[in-house]
């Protein structure tokens, strides 16, 4: 798998695809959560299919967007880049400073213990 790298709006416009499926161009305006223009949404759609991240159907006038990345290539692709851009592609200091920095609840900190656990049991 390639790099996949968005950047903050062009996430924006892909979290609609990801959450509604494929959409037009006014569908997806309807659901940022920062109003944009029409032209602007337009514009983000057409750089996406021209990185080849999104592909369009002609639907009478319109056209309906659909995400050709998945969800989770996507977080996978960031979270390596994450990990080797800013914590020297150390994936223990990268959970060392979520674990310790983050006010997560004591349910997430059970969540992350099992699934560590789930994982050594798997290397067993």
């Amino acid at each position: 798998m390639g790099s996949v790298v968005f950047t903050d709006r062009e996430l924006d416009v892909m979290t609609v695809l990801w959450e509604d499926g494929p959409s037009t161009v006014a569908d997806v305006k309807d659901r940022l959560a920062d109003p944009l223009a029409y032209t602007t949404v337009l514009t983000v759609l057409r750089t996406l299919e021209e990185k080849g991240h999104v592909v369009h159907e002609e639907e009478g006038r319109a056209f309906r967007y659909r995400a050709l990345v998945a969800r989770n290539e996507a977080r996978v692709s960031a979270l390596e880049r994450l990990r080797r851009t800013l914590f020297d592609g150390s994936a223990k200091l990268l959970v060392s400073h979520l674990v310790r920095d983050r006010a997560l609840s004591e349910e997430e900190l059970e969540g992350i213990r099992k699934l560590l656990d789930e994982r050594l049991d798997d290397e067993k």
